[in-house]
């Protein structure tokens, strides 16, 4: 029998407080969120999963500070981020987050390795630190031999690596992925769901959104969406079965 995901009492990076999303307004509002309350801490590996509309892809934009909450405070590893400036929550994601896509985003004129040295400019570090750690990230990733390809010269999934190894070169505090896997094929799915294991083991905060039970399964916690609220916060990777094709 496996046992059930118990709470470990770490530093928490994501605390969402009473946080609620309203699109529209009159007649016309939506509500995409509505009072979510969730804890995330330290070296945590979270899938958040639950139907089209249920608000996760809403949950993950204001985690990621790519959208505010109409109300509601959330922190992210300790500061309250709810009412920043652009320009102080563009900082903060380049120095505090990391994000992997469904597509890529790669720069196509541009090889592996001049790809992941992207995000170390606008964090202010040198030509020289920006290329050794550009190179150890991508070795991290199983990348060393491909770094001065371009993007058309990778597979779907060697592509997947490099935009994981630019989402760790500036060692976030929180790695997120919304549909990581959601272009590739199973094999494929599997190499890139293992590389987000090893990150977590090395003590990396991953959280990503996904609708596929299989690869929620790989992580250690999942948190279930249902008409903008968290409905099941902790449910170990057995537990989603049943909720699964709900």
């Amino acid at each position: 029998m496996v046992a059930p995901y118990t709470q470990v009492h770490k530093p928490v990076i994501i605390r969402l407080e009473n946080i609620s999303k309203v699109y529209g307004i009159g007649d016309l509002q939506v509500k995409a969120l509505a009072d979510v309350n969730l804890k995330v801490g330290q070296g945590e590996y979270c899938a958040i999963m639950g139907a089209s509309g249920s608000g996760k892809s809403t949950v993950m934009n204001i985690i990621g500070c790519l959208d505010r909450p109409t109300s509601g405070r959330y922190y992210l590893d300790a500061v309250d981020v709810s009412g920043l400036r652009d320009n102080d929550l563009a900082r903060i994601r380049n120095l505090k987050l990391g994000f992997v896509f469904q597509q890529f985003h790669l720069l196509p004129q541009m090889t592996a390795l001049e790809n992941v040295m992207l995000p170390m400019v606008y964090a202010g570090v040198t030509l020289n630190q920006r290329r050794d750690r550009a190179v150890e990230a991508l070795q991290k990733v199983g990348l060393g031999n491909r770094m001065q390809n371009k993007p058309t010269q990778l597979s779907g999934g060697q592509q997947q690596r490099v935009a994981i190894a630019r989402a760790i070169v500036n060692k976030p505090v929180l790695l997120l992925a919304d549909e990581p896997t959601g272009a590739l094929d199973s094999h494929t799915t599997a190499e890139v769901m293992e590389i987000f294991t090893e990150l977590n083991a090395s003590g990396i905060t991953v959280v990503l959104v996904t609708h596929e039970p299989e690869v929620a399964r790989l992580t250690k916690r999942i948190v279930w969406f249902r008409d903008g609220k968290v409905v099941h916060s902790h449910l170990s990777p057995d537990e989603i079965n049943q909720l699964a094709f709900s």
